[in-house]
């Protein structure tokens, strides 16, 4: 499957691919939060030829002022970049330096500190000495939505919640920004800005247009100094004034104007917002109160009926408002897998738009190259929920994702592979809604985005195990995330059969094949063997072979039940099985008939599922019984690790998005007993757990052995994240089930750290 991409003006330059790298070190009140630590770039100069590996031709890149010189310029240990960015240009990669990104500078100043923009200017200097071959620059990222957070959100230090806190840091960070580009132009005259910011827009109810206007104002403010658009005529004028900015200093960049050589925009789904002065038609996270007006403020994807055309009319905004050469310096979406394909070919496909509409759009930066740590909480605490990017770094080593794939495929030209870009991404999808949908004449659908998925037929993924827990999740994920999915039952395939499978690939034409079915009562097993083998091993070596023959990705299920207990810890990828019962056997026989049969296929290792949309399931079944006051016994000498579905689904479809092949073990990666299991879902859902019986599993009167300790861990990468974090959202889910709600919304994603 091939998707086109709109066509190339003639006699332009192709737009160029860029990468950015998550590189935040922002303070909260005395702590610094850094990116660098967190996705492990701080310690691997490999990243460097990972990086040159995508086919971008620049990246944004960090030699912060608070990692190289916390203590001024004279005492900076410049080892890191010393390394790094010849290594960058060697590659052919062009850096853009970026001295502060979301900063507040060392503690020795703040975006207050009326020195600050001369001390970054020291610092700037410092850095164009020491590689005066460097030509681009952005001193401070993004500097009115560092403000903002900084001086009116009261996020980051120094926590103001004031205009006036707003606007000082925005003056001081845009003079920064001047007299850091003076001091290296000269050393480098050549030395060209790009400089960032949110490229965002307010819609809203005619009651709001106020205060849609004065946003709509406000987002070009930094733009506006820098270019010398700053005058007694300028929207803002009294407002900045009102803001406790004097004349003389707004009119100081009108006498020292300092235009980007390039506009920096950066765009994601929370960009373009809704103002409604309904309030109470919206969750409450998304109700404010501003100059006294109490009012809604929520992204458009989630409350506008027509979805806004995206980010195309924006860029010919700015592109008329300064026409300067523009770059999307930031292209990222928090979403699952095939929404972060989709969001980046559109935003692809309207750079290229752009350009025949006249506009000098020079680039599309990916963004972030290693993903990001806790931009859910804007980065105020370690929570440990990760978005993916390009690579993925929860393992020993980062890892490629299917955004790597796309990068390279649209940096050298080619038509682009992945079967899940056929299909619209969550913010433009039916379902996004977090209210009940606003009709706005403001918000005019692009038919062509709409439709460009439109021109081939989609191909779904075949699913077996209809039936069962497995694969009822995966049909109910898979809507959820628009990939278009057959879940088979085993009159419509069986498994076992290479003719049943030949004529249901003729049929449904898909590009993969997941397993989710089998034989699954494991005590049974023990007096079934025939039929336990025909379903768990001669069924997927089957489709296994009928995959490698009409080249489809494969993903089939496994067990903790392959391995005998007798390690005594935690079993990773890597290990060898030794069943102790039939169950077990077939299990191991399977993986080793399937990775034989087809080695790119992908075999998941899991356990003790439990999820909100089955009653059958240990965790329903204890917090069942024990609410109702009735004894629930479990076993507390047998340590499995316990996996919620929906987790294991998701992650699981990434991976086989991703191209992923060979053993993954998917657990929450914690080895409780059944009985510590069942006290946790307790505590979780606030049930009463006096019933519960705690008793040997020798007395549990099973027929198939099981290990004692058959936990799963990985040597691949923890994708999943903490049993209490599983459990705490299986509450949720059904608690919103009990109210006729699913809550799994379009767009939520599940990239979390341990």
């Amino acid at each position: 499957m091939n998707i086109q991409l709109s066509s190339q003006p003639a006699g332009m330059p192709e737009l160029a691919l860029w990468g950015g790298l998550e590189c935040t070190v922002n303070r909260v009140r005395d702590n610094y939060f850094s990116q660098m630590d967190r996705n492990g770039h701080a310690e691997r100069l490999q990243d460097i030829e990972r990086f040159a590996s995508l086919g971008i031709k620049a990246i944004r890149y960090p030699v912060l002022w608070e990692r190289t010189a916390p203590d001024g310029p004279e005492s900076a240990d410049w080892s890191w970049p010393d390394e790094r960015l010849p290594a960058l240009q060697q590659l052919g990669v062009t850096p853009i330096v970026g001295l502060i990104h979301h900063g507040s500078g060392p503690r020795h100043t703040s975006l207050v500190d009326p020195a600050f923009p001369e001390k970054l200017a020291g610092y700037a200097g410092a850095v164009a000495a020491r590689y005066p071959w460097v030509e681009y620059y952005t001193p401070v990222n993004e500097p009115l939505t560092t403000a903002r957070f900084s001086g009116l959100a009261g996020v980051w230090y120094p926590h103001g919640d004031d205009e006036a806190t707003f606007v000082r840091a925005l003056l001081n960070q845009c003079r920064a920004t001047v007299l850091c580009m003076r001091a290296i132009r000269a050393v480098n005259p050549a030395a060209k800005l790009v400089q960032t910011d949110d490229l965002s827009k307010t819609y809203g109810t005619p009651e709001m247009e106020q205060i849609t206007t004065f946003f709509n104002d406000r987002r070009w403010l930094a733009w506006d100094l820098l270019c010398g658009m700053v005058d007694q005529q300028h929207a803002l004028w009294s407002y900045l004034l009102a803001s406790q900015a004097t004349p003389e200093e707004l009119l100081w960049f009108r006498d020292n104007p300092c235009a980007p050589d390039i506009i920096g925009v950066n765009y994601y789904a929370t960009s373009e917002r809704w103002l409604d002065h309904r309030p109470e038609r919206y969750p409450e996270s998304r109700r404010h109160v501003y100059r006294g007006v109490p009012h809604a403020d929520i992204e458009t994807p989630r409350a506008l009926a027509t979805p806004t055309p995206g980010i195309g009319p924006l860029l010919m905004e700015t592109w008329e408002r300064y026409r300067l050469p523009i770059a999307i310096t930031e292209a990222h979406i928090d979403a699952n897998r095939e929404d972060q394909l989709r969001w980046l070919v559109e935003i692809w496909n309207a750079a290229r738009k752009a350009r025949q509409q006249g506009a000098d759009l020079r680039a599309v930066t990916v963004w972030a190259l290693l993903g990001s740590y806790d931009w859910n909480c804007l980065v105020t605490e370690c929570h440990g929920y990760y978005e993916p990017g390009p690579f993925d770094v929860r393992g020993a080593q980062p890892r490629p994702t299917a955004l790597a794939t796309l990068m390279r495929e649209l940096a050298t030209n080619r038509p682009l592979s992945s079967p899940v870009l056929q299909g619209e991404g969550w913010w433009r999808r039916p379902g996004r809604f977090l209210c009940k949908p606003v009709a706005t004449r403001t918000a005019v659908a692009d038919i062509a985005i709409r439709s460009q998925f439109k021109s081939s037929t989609v191909q779904p993924i075949l699913i077996t195990g209809a039936t069962g827990t497995l694969g009822s999740a995966f049909a109910r994920i898979c809507d959820k995330r628009n990939l278009l999915c057959h879940v088979l039952t085993r009159q419509e395939m069986d498994i076992s059969d290479p003719q049943s499978v030949e004529a249901a690939i003729n049929l449904y034409k898909p590009w993969a094949i997941v397993n989710a079915g089998g034989y699954v009562r494991v005590d049974e097993a023990e007096a079934d063997v025939e039929r336990c083998m025909r379903e768990n091993a001669l069924g997927p070596a089957v489709l296994a072979l009928a995959c490698i023959r009409h080249q489809l990705r494969f993903m089939t299920y496994s067990s903790d039940l392959v391995f005998d207990g007798s390690k005594g810890s935690p079993y990773v990828e890597s290990d060898a099985p030794n069943p102790l019962g039939v169950y077990g056997r077939s299990k191991m026989e399977a993986e080793q008939r399937v990775l034989d049969a087809d080695p790119q296929a992908l075999v998941i290792r899991t356990s003790a599922f439990f999820g909100p949309w089955d009653r059958h399931n240990f965790v329903t079944q204890a917090l069942d019984s024990l609410h109702a006051g009735e004894p629930f016994q479990a076993a507390g000498d047998v340590l499995v690790a316990p996996t919620y579905v929906p987790d294991l689904v998701n992650v699981s479809l990434d991976l086989l998005i991703d191209r992923e092949r060979g053993i993954w073990h998917l657990t929450h990666a914690e080895a409780v007993s059944w009985a510590d299991l069942a006290r946790r879902a307790c505590a979780a859902a606030g049930v009463d757990g006096t019933g519960l019986e705690v008793v040997a599993f020798a007395d549990c009167g099973y027929a198939a052995p099981r290990p004692g300790l058959s936990a799963l861990s990985s040597e691949r990468a923890q994708m999943l994240p903490s049993l209490d974090d599983a459990l705490r959202r299986y509450v949720e889910a059904v608690r919103e089930q009990a109210h006729g709600r699913d809550a799994l919304a379009p767009g939520e994603a599940t990239h979390y750290a341990s």
